[in-house]
């Protein structure tokens, strides 16, 4: 395996579909992706986990919603970790690759030596969907639930688009010979094809007293549920290795998971680490303020500065030149 067929396939979304039994995905192995999110912040092991894993989700479900623009993934907690936050931009053009950016907010001292998802407390995960000017933007809540974000985003999945869905990533810090340690991530998408979009109601509605949390066994039916199943059980077979790669083509992978349910792959979209941020975006998020305000930002040296906590970027502005009674002409 040389090196250059590996990157083949590292920062890349595949979409599949299993004729045999009605299901579609997506697999999704990152590497510069990650590298670029995870070393604009020096985060303690549980928090690159958590970023990793939310990256990882944003990719495979940004490739597989029809995007113009902007799909983001929060989580929000009262926990050690307060905020993870990603995007996911479609790419302007054909070809091109579609961006990913990330970071968390959390209080290093509260953390605990228990697993990453154990450093969220009580709160949510949201799927927001920006798709440009003149559209309304969307956004879908799910309480923190199960064992992983994976579980939460399953859950998204059932609540607020009645989609099965189902997770198996894998990710990590790896070494290939001769190379430096470096994180790479992997993982599987794999949703029933929705015959309706009618509202799935709980098989327990008549005992059931409180509202739980949908999970997308609870919408299949009886003619699905073999294929469901049936697909569930050969992605459980897979190996973590085998999600990471990179030994593994994303193509090969699924020939040897599904063979026998008939794979069918499309065209792979490639992912880069980017950021939107500018001068010109800052100066737009300061034009609310009073030239009052914008005193009180303003450094000992006379300017004002802005950090971009997704890429790093470092802003220097003239005070004078900022806020809304400065652009009043």
């Amino acid at each position: 395996m040389t090196l250059g067929s590996q990157l083949a396939w590292d920062d890349t979304v595949l979409p599949f579909q299993l004729d045999r039994s009605d299901m579609r995905g997506r697999v999704a192995r990152l590497d510069g992706v990650l590298t670029g999110v995870l070393k604009q912040h020096k985060y303690p092991p549980q928090i690159q986990a958590l970023v990793a894993e939310m990256t990882l989700l944003t990719a495979l479900i940004g490739q597989a919603i029809d995007l113009r623009w902007k799909l983001s993934l929060q989580v929000q907690t009262n926990g050690p970790v307060r905020m993870i936050a990603t995007d996911y931009y479609a790419p302007d053009t054909e070809g091109e690759p579609a961006r990913i950016r990330g970071y968390a907010s959390f209080d290093e001292d509260r953390l605990t030596d228990g697993t990453p998802f154990e450093q969220l407390g009580k709160g949510y995960f949201a799927i927001l969907i920006d798709q440009g000017e003149g559209m309304a933007p969307y956004q879908g809540i799910t309480p923190i639930d199960g064992s992983s974000l994976a579980n939460c985003a399953e859950a998204y999945f059932a609540q607020s688009e009645q989609i099965p869905t189902r997770f198996a990533l894998s990710y990590g810090v790896s070494q290939q010979p001769g190379q430096k340690p470096s994180w790479r991530a992997g993982g599987v998408m794999m949703q029933h094809l929705p015959k309706t979009s009618a509202l799935v109601a709980h098989k327990d509605a008549e005992t059931e007293t409180e509202a739980r949390i949908l999970q997308a066994k609870d919408l299949i039916d009886d003619d699905a549920e073999e294929n469901w199943n049936r697909a569930n059980i050969l992605l459980d077979s897979v190996e973590e290795i085998e999600l990471i790669g990179p030994a593994v083509s994303p193509s090969d992978l699924l020939v040897r998971l599904f063979h026998e349910e008939e794979p069918r792959v499309y065209d792979a979209q490639m992912v880069r680490f980017g950021c939107t941020c500018s001068e010109e975006r800052v100066r737009q998020s300061l034009s609310i303020y009073s030239a009052k305000d914008i005193a009180k930002m303003t450094t000992v040296e006379g300017t004002v500065t802005a950090d971009c906590q997704f890429c790093g970027a470092h802003y220097v502005l003239d005070p004078k030149t900022v806020g809304f009674e400065a652009n009043a002409d």
